[in-house]
């Protein structure tokens, strides 16, 4: 079972289930929750392989999609999904396999297709970063900055390495990531185009090239 949290109080709708992307956490979108359980329910799940959810050697979008089934299952067995990048392809994997599972349905800056890229490098940048004597998250920040130059690239990255054990040491479950990132960027073969009928909205970021034409 995955991880998550629960924020809001049930009203007699389906609750929001929030699903993060690549090297994420549920935590990482507590901003959109935050937003709204004033209103709704809000489940954030920690995805496997990274978070606090357990480490598998499978990180196939339908075995994802069926983490987030079982979830679903606990809550009344219908949801509202909110997808961001990984987290969006594994939601219209669950909505075009089990499709009674969604009431609705929003993907964030992903399209459902395969991408010629990975994201080996930054598993490079996480795997080489010295993690010897780390007590400091500014110190991890600065030791990082040696192969990753961006800050808000190096300040994501940097909520899933837990510095409260000892030794410091990743969440994300890197070496399954990586040998699976063709997959993670790829998008399964075989599913039925229209299964979901529901309601869906895709948005993408004005500088995000994640969902332009030709992607």
């Amino acid at each position: 079972m995955l991880n998550y949290t629960v924020s809001g109080d049930d009203n007699g709708l389906p609750p929001v289930l929030v699903v993060h992307g690549l090297f994420g956490s549920g935590k990482n979108l507590g901003g959109i929750a935050r937003r709204l359980t004033p209103a709704r329910q809000v489940i954030l799940v920690d995805m496997r392989n990274h978070g606090d959810s357990f480490h598998d050697p499978d990180q196939s979008y339908p075995a994802m999609a069926g983490d987030l089934a079982e979830v679903i299952g606990l809550f009344g067995g219908q949801a509202d999904v909110v997808g961001h990048s990984m987290g969006g392809k594994t939601a219209m994997v669950l909505a075009l396999t089990r499709p009674g599972m969604l009431r609705r349905l929003a993907v964030l800056d992903i399209s459902p297709v395969a991408y010629g890229h990975g994201q080996n490098g930054l598993i490079d940048a996480m795997q080489g970063l010295d993690l010897s004597g780390l007590r400091l998250r500014s110190d991890a920040d600065r030791r990082l900055s040696e192969t990753i130059r961006e800050p808000g690239v190096r300040a994501f990255l940097l909520q899933s390495l837990d510095l409260k054990s000892d030794p410091p040491q990743w969440k994300l479950n890197l070496d399954i990531l990586r040998k699976h990132m063709e997959k993670l960027t790829g998008w399964p073969e075989g599913l039925t185009p229209g299964a979901f009928t529901g309601p869906a909205l895709f948005l993408a970021g004005g500088n995000s090239d994640y969902c332009a034409p030709t992607a």
